[in-house]
């Protein structure tokens, strides 16, 4: 199918649970128009890349494409180009004032692998960066759990544990494209998920510090255990199989759709 975003501005999305994060800390339903980047920028004050440079979201049109490459720009200068009234780049903006150290380390990568490997070949480790960047879900739970939904039992990691999600499995958005796409969810949705497996009990109480907590976690993760040498450790997540962030999974029939909630491959011997 060819995915279409919303037109115009509008938060008719919002009642579909995978925004209930997002609008909780954002409150999106405050606006009758696009978010502005003034608005952007006023939550970016504290936030640097690992350039030293301070973050600031500036229109596409404005930006000196003289100067480089898009990683180049926001690593250079501290810009970070984005479309006006364009849900992609405003997603893609939530995701750098939720995750601002993780997603500084992904853009020093990013130019870490143009140095080495120029900008028209892509490594293996890029993709990786981009994949995590674009469609990343990050499910902080335990190894039992992590176990079944990577091994696609849906059916006994998403509805039989149904009560324990955002209780003892939580689950955060950190793709822009996924957020994107969700604003008219469809069946075949499927984002790509890091499991974190740490106790639960790690977890703030509190929603903006979790994302605070997860933040300096996963960059650490990333620096220094190199877990996106490759795609490996990413795995597909139908989301809107994900408790409360889509209406129509309270029922048990919804997971048997094996089009969408698909068996894992037998590798061949």
């Amino acid at each position: 199918m060819k995915f279409e975003a919303p037109a115009h501005w509008t938060t008719d999305f919002l009642h579909h649970g995978i925004f209930d994060d997002l609008n909780a800390l954002f409150n999106l339903t405050q606006f009758s128009n696009w978010p502005t980047l003034d608005w952007l920028n006023s939550l970016a004050i504290n936030i640097t890349n690992r350039n030293n440079q301070q973050i600031s979201f500036v229109a596409n049109d404005d930006v000196d494409w003289q100067h480089g490459y898009y990683e180049e720009i926001i690593f250079d200068k501290g810009e970070i180009p984005t479309r006006l009234e364009n849900w992609h780049d405003l997603f893609g903006a939530f995701i750098w004032l939720l995750f601002p150290k993780t997603k500084a380390l992904l853009n020093q990568l990013h130019i870490e692998q143009i140095n080495k490997h120029g900008k028209t070949e892509r490594s293996k480790k890029r993709n990786a960066i981009t994949l995590l960047d674009e469609c990343g879900v990050l499910v902080v739970c335990d190894q039992a759990q992590a176990d079944l939904l990577k091994n696609h039992l849906w059916l006994e990691g998403f509805f039989n544990q149904r009560e324990q999600w955002h209780s003892t499995i939580y689950p955060f958005m950190f793709g822009h494209a996924n957020y994107e796409m969700a604003t008219r969810p469809y069946l075949g949705l499927t984002g790509k998920a890091l499991y974190i497996t740490v106790e639960h009990q790690l977890m703030p109480k509190c929603l903006k510090d979790r994302y605070a907590w997860l933040d300096s976690y996963l960059e650490n993760l990333i620096e220094n255990e190199d877990i996106l040498c490759d795609n490996s450790s990413l795995f597909p997540l139908p989301l809107l199989g994900v408790p409360n962030w889509y209406e129509q999974n309270k029922e048990k029939a919804f997971y048997e759709n094996t089009d969408y909630f698909r068996p894992k491959r037998r590798k061949l011997k």
